[in-house]
């Protein structure tokens, strides 16, 4: 009812701490931070796993007009000190343990700070980081307007040397207007929705999803670690509305027996964005016939923002797009030449939407420029549209493979090797072949406790697509590098794969 107060609360295990709350230290973390020398269109760096310190910190810097850098918890401390070296924050907050593992990485000058997270005390900190909750406290709350904000400078994955960050430019009032739509109805948000993260919040989506929820949900969950049971459970258990996906948890969902599945009421759920890497098609179906047509995807890269999506009917009526392009976006498929490319024609997809504003890579204005095209931008994906205007992605143009003169697309292979019983995971690359120019390479993770033979996989692959899509090596590994977003580093496996090969 209007102008009743709800509680609104931010959950991650057995902690719960208010948006108010939140909100009010927020204010303080602003003079806090201003104080250790932020400035507008400075940087702060964030090393947390997820934890509400994160939206506190978002408020801070979105008052002061600051870019929050989140990194990447899993990182090496030589990963950490490129992008410390690289954005120049005035500040990095974290956690005591992750600070601690990469204190080698932490400038001398660099104001730190920690916080505790669950078991982690506060003596694994560092020397060189001071206690935050104290020393935000000390300050009264910010009392100026706030400044324009900036929001994140996320740092792309860096599949293709190092990764760079992506620093976008203030919105105007027009964007700002057209990018709450947008995202409404990219994450279908509403007030009173029970938001469900479960990425993590140094990943675009996940982060963005979150920033949604902090200010229209009633409850938004937090979790650490994706656990399919745990899920369900944490759906029934606190009436979960809305949540954001990457396939893997699609795939690992479905490999959960009938038994557990039937044991958990997941009812509540109004709606599930799915992104970040592409979905099998059986997979997303079974999803659908599950949960009920709530499952909606979404296309789009840290450049671009969402800017492609469809509900659960428009993929039913065109089984394996991953959409229309949203209001306000361009779309088009150019070939190697540069010509725009019709409708069913293979190309590389560029976007440009305007409920973002325009980015620049941090320092590196002239790579920029080379994923520019007629004012969009590519993902570096490659794809057609259809005859209703449906885009359907064939595969990153980099892992695209070229064998005896055809063009492979490994994500077509992916899409139907995850379903091969006992495959936990799985990535397609080519590697050099005297005969052919490339042949294919699987890399596959097994299903813990299961041996897989790789003609029992070939045979498998024979009753699904053609045989000259089959690869024609398999190598079996403990686990594969993947991306919390879910990607898979495909260029470390490659890497891998003829490094072992060229040792004989």
């Amino acid at each position: 009812m209007p102008g009743v107060k709800r509680d609104r609360s931010i959950v991650i295990g057995t902690h719960s701490v208010s948006c108010d709350a939140l909100l009010a230290q927020g204010r303080r973390a602003a003079s806090a931070l201003a104080a250790a020398g932020v400035n507008e269109g400075d940087a702060i760096a964030l090393l947390i796993r997820n934890d509400p310190i994160y939206f506190e910190v978002m408020q801070a810097a979105s008052l002061l007009g600051a870019y929050v850098v989140p990194l990447n918890w899993h990182s090496t401390a030589d990963e950490i000190r490129y992008i410390l070296a690289d954005c120049a924050p005035h500040a990095l907050i974290g956690h005591a343990g992750l600070l601690q593992g990469v204190a080698a990485a932490i400038p001398a000058d660099l104001p730190t700070f920690f916080a505790p997270s669950g078991a982690m005390a506060s003596s694994e900190a560092p020397s060189c980081a001071r206690a935050w909750a104290p020393h935000r406290d000390g300050f009264a709350e910010w009392p100026e307007p706030a400044r324009a904000p900036r929001g994140t400078m996320i740092y792309t994955s860096g599949t293709t040397g190092r990764p760079k960050g992506v620093r976008r430019a203030p919105m105007n009032a027009e964007q700002v207007s057209k990018n709450a739509a947008l995202l409404r109805q990219i994450y279908g948000i509403e007030q009173g929705m029970r938001a469900f993260v479960c990425g993590p919040l140094y990943h675009a989506s996940p982060g963005a999803f979150a920033r949604q929820a902090f200010q229209h949900a009633d409850l938004v969950v937090l979790q650490h670690n994706f656990d399919p049971e745990e899920l369900l459970k944490t759906i029934e258990e606190h009436r979960i509305t809305h949540l954001t996906m990457v396939p893997t948890m699609f795939v690992r969902l479905l490999r959960l027996s009938d038994a557990v599945r039937s044991q958990y009421d997941v009812s509540s759920i109004r709606w599930a964005t799915h992104t970040g890497a592409a979905c099998p098609p059986d997979v997303k179906r079974r999803m659908i016939d599950w949960w009920g047509p709530v499952i909606h995807e979404t296309y789009g890269a840290t450049e671009t923002g969402p800017a492609v999506g469809c509900n659960s009917h428009e993929w039913l009526a065109h089984p394996g797009t991953v959409g229309r392009a949203m209001a306000g976006t361009t779309l088009r498929i150019y070939d190697d030449e540069g010509r725009e490319l019709g409708t069913g024609q293979i190309g590389e997809i560029y976007l440009r939407t305007e409920a973002y504003a325009d980015f620049t890579y941090h320092g590196r204005p002239e790579q920029r420029e080379q994923i520019d095209r007629d004012g969009l931008v590519t993902c570096g994906d490659v794809g057609y549209v259809d005859a209703d205007g449906y885009l359907f992605i064939c595969d990153r143009k980099r892992d695209m493979v070229i064998s005896g003169g055809v063009n492979i697309y490994p994500a077509e292979i992916e899409n139907v090797l995850v379903n091969c019983p006992g495959v936990r995971d799985c990535a397609v690359f080519g590697a050099p072949d005297e005969e052919f120019g490339e042949s294919l390479v699987a890399a596959i993770e097994a299903e813990g406790g299961i041996r897989l033979a790789a003609e029992a996989i070939a045979t498998f692959l024979e009753g699904h697509i053609a045989r000259f899509k089959i690869p024609k090596r398999f190598v079996f590994h403990d686990a594969l590098p993947r991306e919390a977003s879910g990607k898979i580093f495909k260029r470390k496996l490659r890497d891998a794969y003829l490094q072992a090969n060229a040792r004989g």
